[in-house]
């Protein structure tokens, strides 16, 4: 099938899947539209193959996103760029209820851009900040803030392809600053 040939291209994994879909859900209405046609054995054969197209296309849609999943990191972009957090420096205290945190990157070897794209271009991406394992910014720049509760807190920077997708091997940086009331 020449639409299954194409989930080489990074990125077309999910378009693959959704055409997929399509298919079989057009080819299941064909299939339910002969159901009320009088006709003989060819029209049974058709119905039946109409059927297994579209139950094959459903279950191949649904299957796919599960089973490239398995091989994303070997189509994913690498780079060469660095990624290093100036600002806040490792172990540093910072007062509030909650803190403001100023964070400050350096990106060496890569270029920050503001599109999304599935057009993936080695040194070119976004920046992904992460408090306590958890997304709190996608930024555009190398300058940003987030705000954090009282207690010890780990910040990490992660330089993401522009489909916002990790690059491989990853490029991050991480570092640990604390809050006090």
């Amino acid at each position: 099938m020449v639409v299954v040939a194409h989930t080489g291209i990074p990125g077309a994994g999910p378009f693959v899947a959704t055409g997929l879909f399509l298919l079989g859900s057009g080819v299941a209405g064909a299939a339910f539209w002969l159901r009320e046609r009088p006709g003989g054995r060819v029209l049974r054969v058709t119905r039946v193959a109409l059927w297994s197209v579209a139950g094959a296309c459903l279950v191949l849609a649904t299957v796919m996103p599960f089973l490239l999943h398995t091989t994303v990191a070997l189509g994913r972009p690498s780079t060469s760029a660095r990624l290093e957090i100036l600002s806040p420096r490792p172990g540093q205290l910072y007062h509030g209820d909650p803190a403001a945190v100023d964070v400050r990157l350096e990106l060496v070897g890569g270029k920050v851009v503001p599109l999304t794209s599935l057009h993936l271009i080695p040194n070119e991406g976004h920046i992904h900040l992460y408090l306590d394992g958890s997304l709190v910014a996608m930024t555009g720049g190398l300058d940003s803030s987030v705000t954090a509760r009282p207690g010890r807190h780990v910040l990490r920077a992660e330089f993401v392809a522009v489909d916002h997708g990790p690059f491989h091997p990853r490029v991050l940086a991480s570092l640990s600053f604390r809050v006090a009331p």
